[in-house]
């Protein structure tokens, strides 16, 4: 493998305001030999993510991304030499391999994937995507029948998916999206029963009338004025599940959080969760057996945004936390 080049992204310095093209630079490394424990993967598919933003703030629930090393972020990748037992060649295994073609990593830090096609399923709805909006939802909303579901995000990766689940489980589904393309795909194409576009301004009013009844799950990507928004709507007893912060990540400054929080926590009698995927891998199996009879039945439909080129990973996350893309977005090496 020597003479083979590994294309590799660095960030090379961390932005203080936005995320700039300047911030990265493409280098050509060696390709690393694994030692004792460690298998060298090749990387098919890199995922991206808000959260990769987030990470060049400071530590998270992982290591911060120092300047001058290569971006990290999970992909999908394929096992080319082992020397760990229990992965081989040829296999398929998800892990954080960075923006780069090849790396050595810990067996320990990869997860088999199984052999599927298209392979970019097991990014998007097999996936931490799919899985986060299943546990989030499920586990922490805990919607009923019949209650009204709100989602912020509603086109991401992971807010697409909770709006087709709350479906499934008989909710009204309210999705909150950027412009009005996004929200008529929401209606019109994944069943959302209304959609509100935050970009018109009056995010409050055109939510009171999409949610006549209140809201009794709220499923937060973005935190700030949206949250806000949407804790005074929400009825007693309501549950908010707080998967990300968007409206927070990109060095905007005069980010803040929702005003009058306590007050309404306590007369509503509202529980707001934080969780993290991780939590619950242990039930993954059942998680992905219910996500995979969806996505077999029609029920839950699959969008993803795939582009070529790892060269182009900068700019695709610059644009994913931009709202350009509808589900999933991700990179094919």
């Amino acid at each position: 493998m020597s003479d083979t080049v590994n294309r590799q992204i660095l960030l090379v310095e961390k932005p203080i305001g936005k995320l700039g093209p300047e911030h990265f630079k493409m280098v050509n490394g060696k390709v690393p030999e694994p030692k004792d424990g460690e298998v060298l993967v090749k990387a098919r598919y890199i995922s991206l993510d808000a959260a990769n933003r987030a990470w060049m703030h400071g530590a998270t629930y992982r290591a911060a991304v120092e300047a001058n090393t290569v971006m990290a972020g999970g992909s999908i990748a394929e096992v080319v030499a082992s020397k760990a037992p229990g992965l081989a060649p040829g296999d398929i295994v998800f892990g954080d391999t960075g923006w780069q073609d090849y790396a050595a990593v810990p067996a320990k830090h990869l997860t088999k994937m199984p052999k599927m096609e298209p392979m970019t399923h097991l990014l998007s709805v097999y996936g931490i995507a799919g899985l986060t909006a299943y546990f989030g939802l499920l586990h922490v909303g805990k919607p009923r029948e019949g209650e009204t579901v709100v989602v912020s995000a509603a086109a991401g990766s992971v807010g697409s998916i909770v709006g087709q689940i709350a479906k499934i489980k008989g909710c009204h589904v309210v999705g909150i999206a950027g412009g009005k393309d996004k929200c008529h795909w929401l209606t019109s194409e994944l069943g959302f029963d209304a959609a509100v576009d935050y970009k018109d301004g009056a995010t409050f009013k055109a939510l009171r009338a999409a949610a006549p009844k209140g809201i009794d799950v709220y499923f937060d990507n973005v935190g700030g004025d949206i949250l806000e928004a949407c804790l005074a709507l929400m009825n007693n007893r309501g549950r908010i599940a707080c998967c990300g912060a968007i409206s927070q990540y990109d060095g905007m400054p005069s980010a803040h959080g929702p005003r009058g929080v306590p007050g309404l926590i306590v007369v509503k009698r509202l529980i707001m969760q934080g969780f993290i995927v991780m939590d619950y891998m242990d039930q993954s199996a059942a998680a992905l057996a219910d996500l995979q009879s969806w996505v077999a039945s029609g029920k839950l439909k699959v969008q993803e945004d795939v582009i070529d080129g790892i060269e182009n990973t900068p700019k695709a996350l610059i644009g994913l936390l931009a709202g350009e893309n509808r589900g999933k977005r991700m990179v094919k090496v």
